[in-house]
């Protein structure tokens, strides 16, 4: 028998995160434009005066968690031999799965005594269920998944069920499936934050009913996307509305895959005459592609740009000036945090006995499904310095190439 300490990130009730929305001093905005390369203020396509870098801060606060847990989690006694599983969907939807998630959760579960076992699926369905019989045959105590889509996804957690296994959907939720668990952020609020940026930072250029184009992740194929686009339109809808902004359209880029991001975003902007303010993307890697198709057009850096996810690419972008803000999310809170919640569920432990306050209601086809949602936060070039700062990426990494750009931003 092993006893193992467990402890969650501080969450917090009602956790609020407030930071800046359009970021930085003016310094920091210039030194940025002048490094993007791009065409003078004014060029044909955008509203004359809008940046993708904000020229005065403004504050946007992060939808409230909706989970709370003690900084210290009480000791556990884990049966020796404990296995879990873990399956990852992929490696081309973003480059978390390797960089981050499956090297914290191992660590996790290591330090914990447990044994881990975390394979990706990399986009194949067939291999995804193939790999969690293997999981289930083997008796792993309790399986994560982060799956391809909801139909793999919810057959693999009745298979897991029928075995007696527990199943934590992690990120992304199986609806109408029948995992015991979901632990992810609060997608809605992410796309809630994204959107507001990005009217916050058209609002501050001055820009007169400026016309934004959306472009949403794999709605097709991932409830998050879903959660992602609800939540942006939850804001800009109703800006629309007032004639604050115009929508000129919503697009898919189906299936997550980013090679069909920049023709799916040339075909909006030439349906829109090739005028564009700002550009709602879902993540970084759809971010960058809209870029290379700005750059194109001589637009680069005078479009406001989301994104998501606060990689290095995206990161190099914002403090290049042709990418306004990116959302990051603490995948090692997320990834403690599952794992802490399997190690409560292996030892036979209530997890609300582990300090988590998990709620229902994320899937009304499994009212069961208990959630834990974590807050996530904007950055913009005048706060990239909180990655490095939370251990997610180097200064190094970050500035690779870019350093007089890094400089500027005071990142080290």
């Amino acid at each position: 028998m092993r006893t193992s300490k467990m402890s969650i990130a501080v969450i917090g009730t009602a956790a609020a995160l407030t930071m800046s929305a359009c970021g930085g001093s003016s310094s920091d905005s210039s030194s940025a434009s002048s490094g993007s390369g791009s065409s003078g203020s004014g060029s044909s396509g955008s509203a004359e005066g809008v940046s993708a870098v904000c020229k005065s801060p403004s504050t946007v606060s992060a939808a409230s968690s909706s989970a709370a847990a003690s900084s210290s989690a009480p000791s556990v006694t884990v049966p020796a031999g404990s296995k879990v599983g873990v399956i990852l969907p992929d490696t081309t939807s973003s480059t978390r799965y390797t960089l981050y998630d499956a090297p914290l959760l191992g660590e996790a579960f290591t330090a914990a005594g447990v044994e881990a076992d975390i394979q990706n699926a990399q986009g194949d369905t067939s291999k995804f269920q193939s790999i969690a019989q293997s999981m289930i045959g083997e008796g792993v105590k309790v399986l994560i998944i982060d799956s391809i889509d909801q139909t793999s996804g919810a057959a693999v957690e009745q298979q897991a069920k029928a075995a007696g296994i527990p199943t934590i959907d992690y990120d992304r939720v199986n609806l109408g499936g029948s995992a015991s668990y979901y632990v992810s952020f609060d997608n809605e609020g992410v796309g809630e934050l994204q959107a507001q940026t990005l009217a916050d930072c058209l609002a501050d250029s001055g820009a007169s009913d400026p016309s934004v184009i959306l472009m949403d992740g794999g709605t097709d194929v991932d409830n998050n996307a879903v959660l992602f686009a609800k939540g942006a339109n939850t804001v800009l809808k109703p800006l629309a509305d007032k004639k604050t902004l115009t929508i000129a359209s919503e697009s898919v880029v189906k299936g997550w895959k980013t090679a069909d991001a920049a023709p799916t975003f040339t075909q909006a902007l030439t349906a829109a005459g090739g005028q564009v303010d700002g550009v709602l993307a879902a993540n970084d890697d759809i971010a960058n592609a809209v870029i290379g198709v700005l750059q194109q057009q001589g637009l680069e850096g005078h479009v406001v740009v989301t994104g998501q996810d606060a990689g290095v690419e995206g990161l190099q972008n914002i403090l290049k000036g042709t990418q306004t803000m990116t959302i990051y999310k603490d995948v090692k809170t997320e990834a403690n945090t599952a794992a802490a919640l399997a190690i409560s569920l292996i030892a036979g432990q209530d997890p609300a006995a582990s300090g988590v306050t998990l709620t229902s209601g994320i899937d009304p086809a499994n009212p069961s499904l208990q959630s834990l949602l974590i807050p996530a936060q904007v950055i913009t070039q005048g706060n990239v310095q909180d990655v490095v700062d939370a251990g997610a990426l180097t200064a190094a990494e970050i500035c690779k190439g870019i350093q007089d750009e890094c400089d500027a931003a005071g990142v080290k």
